[in-house]
């Protein structure tokens, strides 16, 4: 099974209420692919956190601040299991494609995000859910 890490950043906002980070993938047959967390894979050595936060730099520009592990989940037809690090995205932040591998990088609320996100993935949106609604 191949390991993956990721973020899921969050804001809230007073207009839009609670919104993610996510991108897209890049190339043309990943036109209607689903959106994702930025993620990757770790080089050899390096701890998934390190990870999460090294693939969310490189796919958003974005410097990822305090993280706590959310959860994982398994790819249903790849194999491949995501570990997930959550949140708040830094106030300064301003999401951009900062590599080949994604098309789109961008803050989208959390009802929209449930509806594009990969559904592999959408266990993450709930667990985050969950997790900043207990305070």
């Amino acid at each position: 099974m191949k390991h993956t890490a990721g973020t899921l950043l969050y804001r809230q906002s007073p207009k839009d209420g609670l919104e993610v980070l996510l991108v897209h993938p890049s190339g043309n047959y990943n036109k209607k692919a689903p959106w994702g967390i930025p993620k990757g894979l770790p080089d050899p050595l390096e701890d998934l956190e390190a990870a999460a936060r090294r693939e969310t730099l490189e796919e958003t520009g974005v410097v990822a601040g305090e993280l706590e592990f959310l959860g994982e989940v398994d790819y249903t037809k790849s194999k491949k299991r995501v570990h997930c690090f959550f949140g708040k995205l830094p106030s300064r932040a301003r999401p951009h494609c900062a590599s080949w591998e994604v098309d789109k990088a961008e803050i989208i609320g959390i009802k929209q995000a449930q509806k594009i996100i990969h559904p592999d993935q959408r266990t993450l949106l709930d667990l985050l859910l969950a997790r900043i609604s207990d305070g």
